[in-house]
């Protein structure tokens, strides 16, 4: 079982689903042990819940409801009412505080059940609690499938495969403790239409003499106007909901296994935070926009062909857009080396390692001097 301390990043909103933590009502915790009654958590061994005193496991109580997609334009509309207040309100029985050490904002249902931030462990002040209206509703949850123990034997073979790492950090290890945290993500689906246009170069040779009479065979390009129109359809664009410095090191934890994404349910969070998007889902959208603009060129120059490709126009149509809003897992870890501090992320569905690392300036050093000293003994023997 993972260390249960708060995360080590409190810059961002946070779900405070831990462990009927947050869903006290005052009727009893949400999630009790059929046996003991303490708190049940999600087991990652299981894929249940467990209780982490007397080990009793109880099945997970999974919605029947698919996992559908949602009305991109629709939704934009229901949010920007419900922010000016012209119709539907708080959703139901949800709350947030802003926290006013760290500026985190905890979400969470029922009762507030902490007095304190789950990030800084500051006091909360009740009376700041406000129903919460414009939130996007979670949709999935891909639950955490890679156990403490993998993570961190896929985070020390990670410290030994890195080039150039000082000696002592690839004896040491990144030590340090593992959070369990979900994070928030987009997925965009849209049917597109694209016209183009564009020049296709194809290159040709000719034979010219110089004045000694050497031959020699000079490239050149010819140039072509090319245009034409193509649907393409995207499926489960993922965009990260977060403004966050970890963007890259996050980012680069895909592809993500979708499939295994199971409708939201508390009881998935349960022994786990969750952070809140801080993304938009108007913003969310052009950036996934981006990633659909930047694959459709992709498309516009393979069809283009030739050896050298230029595009010269690009008018693109997005119809039927859909979204879901979905949680992923991921194992975060903060470790010091030398008094600096490093960061890591593990995809926690998957394995995948990503993070921050020393480096060793000596080996670098010496890696390019060896070099150095290679090129000048085959430019000597060239010289012989």
């Amino acid at each position: 079982m993972a260390d249960r301390e708060p995360p080590q990043f409190p810059d961002h909103d946070v779900v405070a689903e831990r462990a009927g933590e947050a869903v006290d009502s005052g009727k009893g915790r949400t999630f009790p042990c059929e046996q003991c009654g303490a708190d049940l958590e999600f087991s990652i061994r299981e894929q249940n819940l467990a209780c982490p005193y007397c080990g009793h496991v109880q099945p997970l109580v999974i919605p029947e409801e698919e996992i559908c997609e949602n009305d991109y334009l629709a939704a934009l509309e229901r949010l920007e009412a419900e922010a000016a207040g012209t119709e539907g309100a708080a959703i139901e029985d949800v709350h947030e505080i802003r926290c006013e050490g760290c500026g985190a904002n905890v979400v969470f249902q029922g009762t507030l059940t902490s007095t304190t931030c789950p990030y800084c462990a500051s006091p909360l002040q009740r009376d700041r609690v406000h129903n919460l209206k414009t939130r996007v509703r979670v949709d999935a949850v891909v639950p955490f499938l890679v156990p403490h123990e993998r993570a961190a034997a896929n985070l020390r073979n990670w410290v030994q495969s890195l080039w150039f790492a000082p000696n002592d950090f690839r004896q040491e290890g990144a030590n340090g403790k593992f959070q369990g945290c979900y994070l928030p993500f987009y997925t965009f689906d849209a049917a597109t239409f694209t016209k183009w246009s564009g020049q296709r170069g194809d290159h040709y040779y000719v034979t010219v003499r110089n004045d000694k009479g050497e031959t020699s065979q000079v490239r050149h390009t010819r140039w072509s106007s090319v245009w034409g129109d193509f649907d393409k359809p995207f499926d489960d664009v993922l965009i990260l909901a977060l403004e966050d410095d970890r963007r890259n090191l996050i980012q680069s934890l895909e592809p993500w296994p979708l499939d295994q994404a199971k409708p939201f349910t508390l009881q998935l969070l349960t022994g786990f935070f969750a952070r809140t998007y801080d993304v938009k889902l108007r913003d969310g959208f052009q950036r996934g926009k981006a990633r659909m603009d930047e694959a459709i060129r992709s498309e516009i120059v393979r069809r283009i062909g030739g050896d050298e490709q230029q595009v010269t126009g690009q008018q693109s149509r997005y119809d039927a857009i859909t979204f879901k809003h979905l949680l992923l897992p991921v194992w975060l870890l903060a470790y010091k080396f030398h008094e600096k501090t490093y960061r890591v992320t593990i995809n926690a569905a998957t394995g995948e390692v990503q993070g921050e690392r020393p480096w060793s300036w000596i080996k670098i050093t010496l890696f390019v001097l060896m070099w150095v000293a290679i090129a000048l003994v085959l430019f000597a023997l060239f010289q012989r």
